[in-house]
């Protein structure tokens, strides 16, 4: 396990303070903000820490209300919804300096048999053959007027071996292209046999990406280039069958639209065997500086 890995899994593993109540610490982020995928997972281990072990996630649904301070812990306070017979509902309030900055709700479900039938994964290239982070990105680094972003983004990607399939949106800076891209990511090490880590996990991942659909369509390279501005609103997703974060995952994401100051990423997420595993739907604020 590489140790960056390891600092992310101390970062998950929440403190409980009360009963129902847990706090967390945040970790360098390539804007000074907290990582949106950091908070949307440490919500998910907060809620799933008040659930029996047999009920695995299935969904989630959440709002980001308010940038995190990346100095300030954030505590999360868990409102045991429901415990039904078959599926037990979590909401989870995120506060820093005594405002929420974040809400998810999340639904649990006991392992059941039912109709099966899924979309099937399409054609992508085996992530063994794609360069890695750490390799790609110095590509790029007169696109950046921060010369000292590449080295934030390998950092802030160190615990997870993410690699694109085509050139991210800061490679084609002014060059419009279909609003899709695909990247496959797994963590730089293996995990614990704990399906909520697993969860988790790719909880976290699912909010590096996203919306990169939506700056291709447009020829922008992104926050890191300064042609947009932006941040999420809404994060969803809902977990189809058990997959493993340490495995191989391919992230095939498009936009449908933007419009109003907003664009909109939905994407797939498949097992390298080609089960569908999660599907996830993000909406952010995407705006062109003024001036």
């Amino acid at each position: 396990m590489s140790s960056a890995l390891g600092s992310l899994l101390d970062l998950l593993d929440l403190e409980q303070i009360e009963r129902d109540i847990f706090r967390g610490t945040s970790r360098s982020a390539v804007v000074p903000r907290v990582f949106g995928g950091q908070v949307a997972a440490q919500a998910l281990v907060a809620a799933g820490r008040t659930v029996p072990t047999e009920r695995t996630a299935h969904s989630l649904h959440s709002y980001f209300l308010r940038m995190g301070d990346p100095g300030a812990p954030i505590v999360y306070s868990v409102d045991r919804i429901r415990d039904g017979r078959s599926f037990t509902t979590r909401r989870v309030v995120a506060v820093q300096h005594g405002q929420p900055i974040f809400h998810l709700s999340a639904s649990f479900q006991t392992y059941e048999e039912g109709l099966e039938h899924q979309a099937d994964m399409p054609p992508a290239p085996d992530p063994e053959t794609l360069p890695t982070a750490a390799q790609m990105l110095p590509r790029y680094a007169d696109r950046f007027s921060d010369p000292g972003v590449v080295d934030r983004l390998i950092e802030a990607r160190a615990a997870v071996d993410l690699r694109y399939v085509d050139a991210p949106p800061f490679g084609t800076v002014g060059e419009p292209r279909e609003p899709r891209s695909q990247v496959w990511f797994r963590t730089n090490g293996k995990l614990a046999d704990d399906p909520l880590l697993h969860v988790c996990m790719a909880t976290y991942v699912s909010d590096m990406t996203l919306l990169d659909s939506v700056l291709l369509a447009h020829g922008r390279g992104g926050w890191a280039v300064g042609d947009v501005v932006g941040a999420s609103l809404d994060h969803a997703m809902w977990f189809h069958r058990p997959f493993r974060a340490d495995e191989w995952l391919l992230y095939d994401q498009e936009s449908p639209s933007a419009s109003g100051g907003r664009g909109l990423g939905q994407a797939r997420i498949y097992t390298q065997d080609g089960r569908l595993a999660i599907t996830v739907i993000q909406e952010g604020v995407v705006r062109v500086p003024k001036g």
